[in-house]
């Protein structure tokens, strides 16, 4: 990877919104350079898409995001990889993550409620030839999503006074 690619990337990660002559200016380079490299990162898979952050609980106090820690049996000949394809199908998956130590796969889902997410444990994912466990835990707070901090970072303990 070249060098403006990388510096684009540190620029974009921070605000993916941010428009190629401003990119140009940070990372001292040219509009037309810019707008070549970012298309050379979205061709080539290294820019996957651009999102925006969100705090889902603050629009739907329902909503449940879980992480699913997976142990299965992989399938002979393709390792993990059959696995994951059957399971980062499902509309739920947001994400899904090959891990080391006790399990074997990561599965961050979403649900609108937690009725939706139980469901989706119980009658898709755990009744899969090789899954041979789950655990599931649920996110009760995010304080911090995608780098950016949720909620404010004030010092609210009453200083000691001697």
């Amino acid at each position: 990877m070249e060098k403006i690619e990388k510096d684009v990337l540190e620029v974009l990660k921070s605000d993916s919104r941010m428009p190629a002559a401003k990119i140009a200016k940070a990372v001292g380079s040219d509009e037309k350079t810019v707008a070549a490299a970012i298309m050379r990162m979205e061709k080539s898979g290294v820019i996957l898409g651009y999102t925006t952050l969100v705090d889902d609980s603050a629009v739907n106090p329902d909503f449940v995001e879980a992480l699913i820690e997976v142990r299965v049996n992989p399938v002979y000949g393709r390792g993990f990889d059959a696995l994951a394809e059957d399971i980062y199908k499902f509309a739920e998956v947001k994400s899904l993550y090959l891990m080391s130590g006790g399990y074997d796969l990561a599965v961050f889902i979403e649900g609108k409620n937690l009725r939706e997410v139980a469901a989706f444990v119980s009658e898709k994912l755990s009744v899969m030839d090789k899954v041979l466990s789950t655990a599931t835990h649920f996110i009760l707070k995010k304080y911090k999503i995608g780098g950016e901090m949720t909620v404010p970072s004030e010092n609210k303990r009453q200083a000691v006074m001697p």
